[in-house]
């Protein structure tokens, strides 16, 4: 068990810098997650932290002690990868003990640990098979195993769930969260995957261009983005994102998208608005719904709105609604029974409680 710190580390490929400067603070036992779109910088942040990847500038802690020139061996780390990088010729038992093997450990403490996570993983009757006869979710139990028997201070994950179907990915995030619970360890797991990320953090890191966007819980980040990108990344569909204009209206201050739509914008304490600015609105699709929708109910800043449907996605539990409200193209969701037709006119409910607003040029949250 192990607390991870990042201070300022820089990583460039010759003149391409890759890596800008990060600073993330991984506390003991915790669950990290860093996602971001491809390119963004987040499997070299691990191989940093793994020893795998030299950093150019600053420092990487594990525990109390500085591992910029500590051996990858040396570092208390285990890293599960993509592909799972498992020997072909080796049984199950040979692959999770062969690390063991090489420290030179005792046979019965080898015996012991590997008995240890086959029961953990419930993998206690494919040992004696080789990987050509496991499926990719034993082999990736496997590869966690393997993991597992070192008994690291840190649990690195390398996008482990990428080459599995989405039923068996859907298993195998359950398998990894139980996992934590029973070993209690500090993991960092890099994902592309948002609904990963989401569902298996204690807190997120969202990364792009090699620079950390926003850190927080789940929720956190879902419910208050820090700016445009967060808002867009993380949620499915992605939020709301429309230009507009803040007008004064009767002493109210709205939100003006075109001459025929505008949204009044409810008080709120510490919004950094006013009259003329240029903006973008954020609304996720969960708070726009049918009026007579049960989301709809006990929302204290309703706004009533018509629409034609332009789009309907049919999900089975939801149904996405792709609405045009006076020329400006809203994404709303309703109940997964309701039968909606393209073309059909529909009274919605926008919930201005969850509204954001972000600065048009800093793209960064201000209300």
């Amino acid at each position: 068990m192990a607390r991870v710190v990042l201070e300022n580390v820089f990583k460039r490929f010759g003149k391409a810098q890759v890596i800008h400067g990060v600073d993330l603070e991984i506390e003991d036992l915790e669950f990290m997650v860093l996602v971001g779109p491809s390119g963004c910088g987040k499997s070299t942040l691990l191989r940093m932290v793994a020893g795998l990847e030299k950093i150019s500038d600053g420092t990487i802690r594990i525990g109390d002690a500085v591992v910029n020139q500590v051996a990858p061996k040396d570092r208390g780390c285990a890293m599960v990868f993509q592909n799972y990088a498992l020997y072909p010729h080796m049984n199950v038992f040979k692959n999770m003990s062969f690390g063991l093997k090489l420290m030179g450990t005792p046979r019965p403490e080898i015996e012991k640990r590997v008995g240890e996570a086959a029961d953990i993983l419930g993998i206690q009757d494919l040992l004696k098979r080789k990987p050509h006869e496991l499926s990719g979710g034993q082999r990736q139990r496997v590869a966690m195993g393997r993991a597992i028997v070192r008994k690291p201070s840190v649990f690195l994950f390398d996008e482990p769930l990428s080459n599995l179907d989405a039923k068996l990915r859907n298993q195998m995030r359950i398998e990894i969260k139980r996992l934590h619970q029973k070993v209690r360890t500090t993991v960092i797991y890099v994902t592309h995957d948002q609904i990963e990320a989401m569902t298996l953090a204690d807190r997120i890191v969202v990364l792009r261009d090699g620079r950390i966007e926003q850190v927080g819980t789940p929720l956190d980040v879902f419910e208050r983005p820090a700016n445009t990108f967060v808002a867009g990344f993380i949620g499915s569909p992605p939020m709301n994102l429309l230009p507009a204009r803040i007008v004064s209206h009767g002493g109210q201050l709205c939100l003006r998208f075109n001459d025929a739509f505008q949204l009044p914008i409810p008080d709120r304490k510490g919004a950094r608005i006013e009259d003329g600015q240029e903006v973008v609105m954020g609304l996720r699709t969960e708070s726009l719904t049918l009026e007579n929708g049960s989301e709809s109910e006990g929302v204290a800043e309703a706004w009533k709105v018509e629409g034609m449907v332009d789009v309907v996605e049919p999900l089975g539990g939801e149904t996405h609604l792709h609405m045009d409200f006076f020329g400006v193209k809203f994404i709303a969701r309703a109940e997964g029974y309701k039968v909606v037709a393209p073309g059909a006119t529909l009274k919605m409910v926008m919930n201005l409680d969850r509204l954001h607003i972000f600065d048009a040029a800093s793209r960064q949250a201000i209300y």
